[in-house]
């Protein structure tokens, strides 16, 4: 085919595996410099820098200077979502990686995906709020019901007040660890931000790991119930 996007490419700019590191490594949500997007890579930082240029001049990460130092970031919510694409189909495929840690089992459980909740919670937040009627899938979108805005206010997100953005409000977003959706989008964003502003949950440094403190796993687990009928209609 001589016409049309030209996905070879974009295939090629994610399939490198010191690239992909670094596109891994931007899935925190962070913004990372050329040094330690190197270390994550396992890469000079020479070779770094010339990975980093690729993925800029191929429209997947954006570049920004804070003083003498240059951050690097995802692009878009849209880069984010291809590669937890990719991660998901990655690991139905069984092409995952071979180092482990302490680390594996709390990545599973609540991790950040870009800038949104993954792993088991992230997966059981969304089918709770299915089976409890605050979102509605269809073909096309995610829907966020009447019953949806009102949960959502008491939760103390305005959701007049989210930041100016191309991304939709609700987005469903495949989990690479439990096969399952979750929920990504503005909203998926804003409930993060909300657990994190309650001291519900907080991000551990230099990880994509979201550790809930008791009380706020109890409130989740409140909020967000795994119900027979959410499991049977999902």
């Amino acid at each position: 085919m001589k016409e049309g996007p030209d996905i070879a490419q974009i295939a090629a700019l994610i399939g490198d595996p010191a690239r992909a590191n670094i596109l891994t490594a931007l899935m925190s949500g962070k913004a990372l410099t050329a040094t330690e997007l190197a270390f994550e890579a396992g890469v000079t930082a020479q070779t770094a820098s010339a990975h980093l240029a690729k993925l800029t001049d191929g429209g997947l990460v954006a570049a920004r200077k804070s003083g003498r130092h240059k951050y690097f970031n995802l692009v878009s919510d849209e880069v984010a979502g291809v590669l937890e694409a990719l991660m998901g189909l990655a690991a139905g495929a069984g092409h995952l990686r071979k180092r482990t840690g302490p680390k594996d089992s709390a990545m599973r459980k609540a991790r950040v995906c870009y800038n949104h909740l993954a792993g088991d919670m992230g997966v059981q937040m969304y089918r709770s709020m299915v089976a409890e009627g605050l979102l509605e899938p269809s073909d096309e979108s995610l829907i966020l019901t009447k019953a949806g805005h009102a949960f959502v206010s008491e939760l103390g997100i305005d959701l007049d007040a989210l930041p100016t953005s191309k991304a939709p409000l609700c987005r469903e977003c495949l989990d690479w660890s439990a096969r399952f959706s979750h929920l990504a989008g503005q909203l998926g964003r804003a409930i993060l931000s909300r657990f994190i502003a309650l001291n519900w949950a907080k991000r551990e440094e230099n990880s994509r790991v979201v550790t809930f403190t008791p009380d706020g796993e109890k409130a989740f687990l409140s909020l967000f119930p795994m119900t027979e009928r959410s499991i049977a209609e999902l």
